[in-house]
């Protein structure tokens, strides 16, 4: 029998040998994994605090993008012909907390599944801001505004919303389609570390003008609160406070608290609020010192208690095509400036490298975002928060069930007119200073990478150098003369200028095309110390590579089914998604670009 016969035993034996073998390797991985994961984080992305505490530190994350979301707020009102004193500014703020909450939880939940808050972003106000400047939208004089009937001034801004909603929300269907159908992936194949730093690096840089703009209305206050915050998130970090907790098996028991290490944030801001409230009372701050904390308290007056943001309270979406186009520039500089937070979410968060799966359907999940800030009127798009990833690093939570937290608290709070006009009151200074150091950050984050390239290389400083400077002087010189694009189409300009106006785009895209296409080693350019750097894989199949993942990417439900059919392995979103499969058919079309060897390690590891 062929039992019987040695020859066969011995294969038997040999595979069972290999097995065993591969079992170990495995356990390495999630051995390498865990550590990777744990790093200095208090809480990693899968780790559940306690529920209070993830109340008050998914409040402290969402603090960190209040500034940005009023800003925005105050901008976009601006420009739809909105009265000073009308309540509708509020009810905008309003949406624009509800829809972040929304966006927040599709992004964490089913999206990337990383500690990413959604809100809205300021790239999409320069297409606004272009759409709104045709003759069609101009605002009428203010003799018109007076004599208008309170329905026809509702109507003069509610016209020009509705014009918004409908732009976003067509360019947000191609940025699902993007996502859905894995393109943004099969780009970041030939990302690299050397494209990684200025990413990365410029979501931090580019931001600088509007950290310094509101610190500069009083350095003082800023400086403060830079100081504040230094304080308790570095020096403070492992100064625990003694607290009690309890549990029915063993009772009341005292517990290092590590409280200035969970709310570095929170405790500057209220500290730094209470100076400014102190000073104002004192009347050591003049009435127009934007440190004062009277300024906006007239709008906790004049806002309703209760109001429920619904889909369509403007009306309608209108859609021109005109206007979608313009948008879709502002949609595309996203997507880009996404892939980076992605990035710099995932290493501050200590998180395993990112598949393709997790970047396509974090963009696919944007799109979704954007579609529904567009339906209820949110007067914006949605993308990563910046602010909020630096604010993992310094708090040293990851958590995602926090993040979650928080959207559900801001979606109540949304509904809370007076809570959103009371947290209007924090002085910009405040917010300045918490920005500045959100900001360094990231640019810190991000400028880490460059430990894996060869720094005494003349090609890799050339590249790294050209796109972080052309990154920050092509953007600054467009801001100062925004007409210059001029080919005789109003939506093809529109288009180019924008992204002119994005250094993320601009300088990922220089450094994507250069470190591509000179000539260089892997060694030289930081592929073989990027790979190690927690990355393990098998080889099967020839060339093809399976990658070891971590489950953090998985859906939260019917895991098992995607794992049992083949099937979605050719689904870009799904978490089994085989990109090698699409691969080895496009790489032929992209040999302008000098691809890596064995490339596909390069979308998994950033760290």
């Amino acid at each position: 029998m062929v039992r019987d016969n040695p020859v066969y035993d011995l294969k038997i034996e040999e595979n069972e040998i290999e097995n065993e073998v591969d079992e170990a390797k495995v356990s390495i991985v999630d051995i390498k994994n865990e550590v990777r994961v744990r790093g200095d984080i208090l809480y990693s992305v899968d780790e559940v605090p306690r529920w209070y505490l993830c109340i008050l530190l998914g409040i402290q994350q969402y603090l960190m993008m209040f500034g940005t979301t009023v800003a925005y707020s105050n901008l976009v009102t601006s420009k739809l012909c909105i009265q000073e004193s009308g309540p509708a500014r509020g009810y905008i703020t309003s949406t624009i907390f509800f829809v972040s909450g929304l966006g927040t939880l599709i992004q964490s939940a089913f999206g990337t599944r990383l500690p990413i808050i959604q809100g809205s972003s300021f790239i999409f106000l320069a297409p606004i801001f272009a759409t709104l400047s045709l003759p069609q939208w101009k605002c009428p004089s203010e003799e018109e505004m007076l004599s208008a009937t309170e329905e026809e001034l509702q109507e003069i801004w509610q016209i020009r919303m509705r014009e918004i909603q409908g732009a976003i929300i067509g360019a947000s269907i191609f940025e699902m389609i993007i996502g859905l159908t894995g393109v943004i992936g099969i780009i970041l194949q030939w990302l690299t570390p050397l494209v990684i730093v200025p990413t990365i690096s410029l979501v931090g840089l580019s931001l600088f003008e509007e950290a310094t703009f509101k610190a500069g209305k009083n350095w003082g206050i800023a400086i403060i609160t830079i100081l504040l915050l230094v304080l308790f998130s570095q020096y403070l970090k492992n100064f625990n406070i003694p607290g009690c907790s309890y549990s029915r098996k063993r009772g009341w028991k005292i517990k290092q608290i590590p409280f200035f290490k969970l709310f570095p944030v929170f405790l500057t801001i209220v500290i730094a609020w209470v100076i400014c409230f102190t000073l104002t009372a004192a009347g050591a701050l003049g009435s127009t010192n934007s440190a004062r904390t009277d300024l906006r308290v007239e709008t906790i007056y004049y806002s309703p208690w209760f109001r429920f943001p619904y889909p369509g309270q403007w009306g309608l979406p209108t859609v021109s095509i005109g206007a979608v186009f313009g948008m879709l520039a502002g949609v595309l500089a996203s997507v880009f400036e996404s892939v980076g937070d992605y990035y710099a979410c995932a290493q501050l968060a200590s998180a395993p490298p990112l598949p393709p799966s997790a970047i396509n359907r974090g963009i696919f999940a944007e799109g979704i975002c954007c579609i529904v800030s567009g339906i209820w009127g949110s007067g914006g798009g949605m993308t990563s928060y910046s602010q909020n990833i630096a604010a993992i690093r310094i708090t040293k939570v990851a958590s995602r069930r926090v993040i979650q937290y928080g959207a559900v608290t801001m979606l109540i709070f949304a509904v809370l007119g007076k809570f959103g006009a009371f947290l209007n009151t924090i002085p910009e200074p405040i917010v300045g200073g918490i920005t500045c150091v959100m900001f360094a950050m990231i640019t810190g984050a991000g400028l880490s990478n460059v430990q894996f390239i060869d720094l005494h290389s003349s090609r890799n400083i050339f590249i790294l150098g050209l796109s972080l400077f052309m990154g920050i002087a092509i953007p600054k010189w467009f801001k100062g003369h925004p007409d210059t694009i001029a080919i005789g189409n109003d939506v093809a300009n529109q288009f180019i200028t924008i992204l002119l106006n994005t250094s993320v785009f601009l300088g990922g895209l220089i450094a994507f095309v250069l470190d591509n296409s000179i000539p260089g080693t892997d060694e030289e350019r930081g592929l073989v110390k990027w790979r190690e750097q927690g990355l393990e894989h098998n080889e099967s199949e020839g060339d093809q590579l399976i990658l070891s993942s971590s489950s953090i990417y998985d859906l939260p439900f019917v895991m098992n089914l995607i794992k049992r059919y083949k099937i979605f392995k050719y689904i870009p979103i799904s978490p089994t998604f085989d990109q090698n499969i699409i691969l080895r058919k496009v790489r032929p079309l992209f040999k302008i670009f000098k691809s890596p060897k064995k490339n596909n390690h390069n979308i998994d590891s950033v760290m």
